[in-house]
């Protein structure tokens, strides 16, 4: 029991003793992992503030950012694992980089394949921040792309994180890209209306309109002869730095406007009328008049 005693003490003075030996190394291996992650943080604060004075694609700068700090990070572990005497293990890492390359890449192959999807959509840069986008019938603002998704707001105001792999190999439409869309709506007029008369008040009132873009005035045409009505379709173009309030709200508001303009001026604007067709057997219609149950 004695030698067992001595035995634990002697191998605990030994773990001690080792310790106060590392322990300059420990405090300095703490003091450069606090360093390393403040200088990460710090590198990031200051390559977004300074590139995005340069560049007005805020994706692209926060992409650099993000990645300067997690290159520093890793930098800052190297020198913590080298201080600490673990110097073999931080080579191991790297000599074994290739193989672990090859396991991690079919364990996390769809967080690599996001990783490298979000770096080619930075540069690529096919929208930036606030931009308005359709990706997979889901329509949007864009709030921020990360390494792993694309932070999208509808406009009924649903958060959807849509992955940099998803949007890469996808049909992009961007709405708010050169400033300007094109956007139309249909009105149907009676048949017994003037035409020419409804689209010449149609273009002056829309025209009219706050919000339309002027250097391209309204238009209309007859887009079609359809059963109860002439159906004209209106064309404008509006701005679409904000797309919901540019277009879709001024879309409705231009159709409030024309409805109201066609009706104070004698136009008509009929709703949909069931036809009955009478084929050559059929000589009438019959058709019973029923009375009230209080007059019964």
């Amino acid at each position: 029991m004695g030698n067992l005693s001595s035995g634990l003490l002697r191998v605990a003075e030994e773990y001690w003793e080792r310790f106060l030996f590392l322990l300059p190394n420990i405090i300095l291996a703490i003091l450069i992992l606090f360093v390393a992650l403040w200088l990460a943080a710090r590198i990031r604060l200051l390559l977004e503030s300074r590139l995005d004075k340069k560049s007005h694609n805020q994706i692209t700068t926060r992409y650099i950012a993000m990645i300067a700090k997690w290159a520093i990070t890793l930098l800052g572990l190297m020198l913590v694992l080298h201080t600490l005497g673990l110097s073999g293990v931080a080579g191991g890492i790297f000599a074994g980089a290739g193989v672990s390359a090859l396991v991690v890449g079919f364990a996390f192959k769809d967080i690599a394949e996001n990783f490298l999807a979000g770096l080619i959509l930075a540069f690529n840069r096919p929208f930036e921040v606030n931009d308005s986008i359709s990706v997979n019938d889901l329509t949007g603002k864009v709030l921020d792309l990360s390494l792993r998704t694309t932070h999208i707001r509808t406009f009924d105001s649903k958060d959807i994180f849509i992955p940099n792999g998803t949007i890469l190999n996808s049909s992009v439409t961007n709405l708010t890209y050169n400033g300007l869309i094109r956007m139309d709506f249909v009105v149907g007029i009676d048949y017994n209306d003037n035409i020419q008369d409804a689209i010449d008040l149609i273009e002056k009132t829309t025209l009219g309109i706050d919000g339309v873009y002027r250097e391209d005035p309204p238009y209309a045409l007859v887009e079609e002869l359809a059963t109860n009505t002439v159906n004209i379709k209106v064309f404008f173009w509006v701005e679409t730095d904000d797309y919901k309030k540019g277009a879709l709200l001024l879309r409705g508001r231009m159709m409030q406007e024309t409805a109201k303009a066609l009706l104070g001026n004698g136009f008509g604007l009929p709703a949909n009328i069931q036809e009955l067709k009478l084929y050559d057997y059929q000589k009438s219609i019959p058709v019973q008049m029923m009375q009230p149950a209080e007059e019964q």
